[in-house]
């Protein structure tokens, strides 16, 4: 069977992002400076260990969503005095788009190149944010089916509303994991559908599907899955978000110097804050920023468990629970780290360490083909109309091609004859915009009619049309990229566990890059 080709790309996003991203002296004023070397990994490894008290596996142990060789890698750290490297996401229908399973590759690829290059012991946490209320963005996903990329959602109802997706009911999806086989094809692994299944039942939450689901596909590469939104999680936070609360005015202030600094350079905040609210929400039923006015009454009221971080603070809460040596970021994640580092600053919290995640692409059999056949490179595909039209122009005539460029030159010919004896005649004062004017127009006609040659074109190379578009829907579904739309468990079906070792083997590449320094 052919084997899909797996590609490592740039992670891009903003500005900010990319300025994280590249690391070194000049993002040092907003971002905590990344290792270049294993020397500098052991240094920042050995500062981890000495933030965290032994007993936060203790704490945390109800939260670990794991199996067998996840549970005896985590275990080693414990004993051994070791560290974790983290990443996380909110929940997505059927495990999200594909780069959720990036970033724990990439955990999992940076601890064990941290290991194998200080000696130091290691391990992945992907931490499971299903105490987020982003019903919308948690309840669908995006598969191909027969060339066309579509979204499966599962629709809202009064109780997705506010309200934390650890809590959510999951309602019936059995028409959505129909449609999720459907798109698997003739699939010779049955167990990711299976696995879905299993994980999506009657009974679970939004949440817990997630975290079921991502435990059995990663665990067994040695990845633990931390739910966040488990109450041995929030109790464990409680202390830290009732500073928050009490110092929310310092905060608000921090946050407010940083922003300033950022657009003095020329960047926009990833985060816009709210001026009278807290970075901490109250969890009572439904979750609700706490406003200023009464931060510290609810931090002297509020019971453990009932207050949990806002995507600004939620870095800071991790580090401060875990021996995190490193967190893998996206592109938002990394701009939003920014602001997040003066929130540690201010709470006088560990500052968490920003690590751009790796980012991929998946390229088909099919779809390589395809991109080869017409000489197209994969980038080609995120503009399709442009890509139709040169196909098209292809199976135009070399006459009907050649009339129209010859219609084209006529005119402008023919025009600037008329211009100069415009001109050299008195009697006729007209003006040479008016000729120009004219020239543009009747350009356009000729536009507007090669446009129309170009539709009769498409509409007989209908089957060529046909292919692009289904190459362009694997790589660019719903004209996003392929990781950050499309659900990796079709993929899986189809290439079985061989594709997360092609996976596997990329990230190794790109985390030997991180902690050697190479770009």
């Amino acid at each position: 069977m052919e084997e899909p080709r797996v590609v490592t790309d740039s992670l891009g996003g903003s500005p900010l992002a990319r300025l994280a991203a590249q690391g070194g002296e000049h993002a040092s004023e907003w971002y905590l400076r990344r290792p270049r070397n294993p020397n500098e990994w052991r240094e920042r490894a050995i500062t981890v260990r000495a933030d965290v008290d032994g007993e936060w596996a203790r704490r945390l142990a109800p939260a670990f969503v794991q199996g067998a060789e996840a549970a005896r890698r985590l275990n080693r750290v414990v004993a051994e005095n070791g560290i974790v490297v983290t990443t996380g996401q909110q929940p997505g229908l059927f495990g999200g788009p594909i780069y959720t399973t990036a970033k724990a590759l990439s955990a999992l690829a940076l601890s064990d190149a941290i290991e194998s290059a200080t000696g130091i012991p290691a391990a992945p946490v992907f931490w499971a944010a299903t105490d987020d209320a982003d019903f919308f963005e948690a309840a669908s996903t995006v598969v191909v089916i027969d060339g066309a990329a579509q979204e499966l959602r599962i629709p809202r109802d009064a109780q997705s509303d506010g309200n934390p997706l650890y809590a959510v009911p999951l309602p019936k999806v059995d028409a959505l994991i129909a449609r999720l086989e459907e798109a698997s094809g003739s699939s010779p692994d049955a167990r990711p559908i299976s696995l879905v299944r299993q994980s999506y039942r009657n009974g679970a939450t939004i949440g817990s599907a997630f975290v079921e689901l991502l435990a059995e596909l990663l665990g067994p590469l040695g990845i633990t899955i931390l739910d966040a939104g488990h109450p041995a999680v929030r109790v464990a936070a409680h202390s830290l978000m009732c500073k928050a609360l009490t110092v929310a005015q310092d905060l608000d202030r921090a946050i407010a110097v940083r922003d300033q600094a950022l657009r003095r350079a020329g960047h926009t905040p990833q985060v816009e804050t709210l001026a009278d609210r807290s970075l901490v929400f109250e969890v009572r039923g439904t979750k609700a920023r706490v406003p200023m006015e009464r931060a510290r009454a609810v931090a002297q009221a509020a019971k453990p468990g009932e207050l949990a971080p806002n995507v600004l603070l939620r870095p800071v809460v991790e580090r401060s629970l875990l021996p995190t040596v490193g967190y893998l970021a996206g592109p938002g994640e990394l701009a939003y780290f920014a602001q997040t580092t003066a929130v540690a600053e201010a709470l006088g919290a560990p500052v968490p360490l920003a690590v751009p995640r790796w980012s991929l692409t998946i390229v088909e059999p099919h779809v390589e083909r395809i991109v080869n056949e017409f000489g197209l490179a994969l980038s080609d595909l995120a503009e399709l109309h442009n890509v139709e039209a040169k196909l098209a122009r292809e199976v135009v005539p070399e006459a009907v091609a050649a009339e129209l460029r010859a219609l084209r030159g006529a005119i402008d010919e023919r025009l600037a004859e008329l211009r100069g004896e415009v001109e050299s005649a008195p009697s006729v004062p007209l003006r040479s915009e008016a000729i120009e004017g004219a020239r543009r127009a009747l350009q356009l006609r000729v536009d507007r009619l090669e446009r129309r040659v170009l539709a009769a074109a498409k509409h007989t190379d209908r089957e060529r049309r046909r292919r692009v578009a289904a190459a362009a829907a694997s790589l660019y579904p719903l004209n996003k990229r392929q990781e950050r739309a499309a659900n990796l468990i079709p993929f899986l079906a189809r290439y079985g566990s061989r594709l997360f070792d092609t996976m596997r083997s990329e990230a190794a590449k790109y985390a030997e890059r991180l902690v050697f320094g190479q770009p």
